[in-house]
């Protein structure tokens, strides 16, 4: 029985010694996976300050002038419409800094790495004193297809330092609406106009003729007396026939018919 008991407590014994082994492992792991991602807090903490200190010496600022947006509004543009921005370039650091290219596009949202239009890109080459500001003016079209539907615009101004580094400030980088004009007259409804001028020209020209239609049949169907009187009636009688004109021969000829007629001679013949 003692050799049992002994047994049982050195089972039990050893089963807590691997217990206590186990979360001791699971203990370090766990201060390893937290010290790696103190270490990487700290690498990150670092870039972003070589970055900070990097893009200290210059500040940049972005403004819509048409069309014109509030500072929290969603940008709409205009399809097929000028829009444009200034940029605002302030060189505070103690160096020479040269203003090299300034461009815009439209991406697609869902990947800002796909360019759908592509604007003009601006040869600058402008050198900007310390302590110095400068203020750039740009102006681009988005296509008339693209109405109705959100993209990306991405605008860049790169420039370098006095030691030739170059550097990119991103103005803007984010989804905007392009919208369709509704203001004005298209084509379309022009030609509907035209239209529509067209057809009150013909109806008001038919008017016209069947209103003078209907007065002139009135006007003729009851002329006054003195017009009657003036219509020419013709020649009622022989008596009234002009024969001057009538060569004398004819006229032989056509009193020799009389004379022959048979109603002249019935009427010998009733006397």
């Amino acid at each position: 029985m003692e050799f049992k008991w002994m047994l049982l407590c050195l089972s039990l014994l050893a089963v807590s010694t691997g217990v206590t082994r186990a979360e001791d492992e699971i203990d370090a792991d766990e201060e390893m996976i937290v010290s790696e991602d103190q270490g990487l807090v700290e690498t990150e903490g670092d870039e972003s300050m070589i970055e900070d200190l990097e893009l200290s010496d210059a500040d940049t600022y972005l403004l819509f002038t048409k069309p014109v947006f509030e500072e929290k509004a969603s940008i709409e543009l205009p399809a097929g419409r000028l829009s444009e921005f200034l940029v605002g370039f302030t060189n505070k650091g103690s160096n020479d800094l040269v203003l090299e290219t300034l461009d815009a596009s439209l991406r697609y949202p869902m990947d800002f790495n796909f360019h759908i239009q592509n604007f003009t890109t601006v040869l600058l080459e402008k050198t900007i004193p310390p302590g110095s500001q400068a203020t750039l003016g740009y102006a681009f079209i988005p296509a008339d297809a693209f109405a109705g539907r959100p993209f990306g615009l991405s605008i860049n101004l790169a420039y370098r330092d006095y030691e030739g580094k170059q550097m990119i400030s991103k103005l803007y980088n984010d989804t905007v609406n392009i919208i369709e004009v509704e203001e004005g007259l298209d084509g379309e409804t022009l030609f509907l106009y035209v239209l529509m001028a067209a057809a009150c020209v013909l109806l008001l020209v038919g008017g016209q003729q069947f209103l003078y239609s209907v007065g002139k049949k009135r006007v003729g169907g009851g002329l006054p007396s003195r017009t009657r009187a003036n219509l020419e009636t013709g020649t009622k009688t022989s008596k009234q026939i002009d024969m001057d004109w009538v060569p004398k021969n004819v006229l032989n000829h056509l009193n020799k018919q009389k004379a022959q007629s048979p109603k002249q001679k019935r009427v010998k013949k009733t006397d």
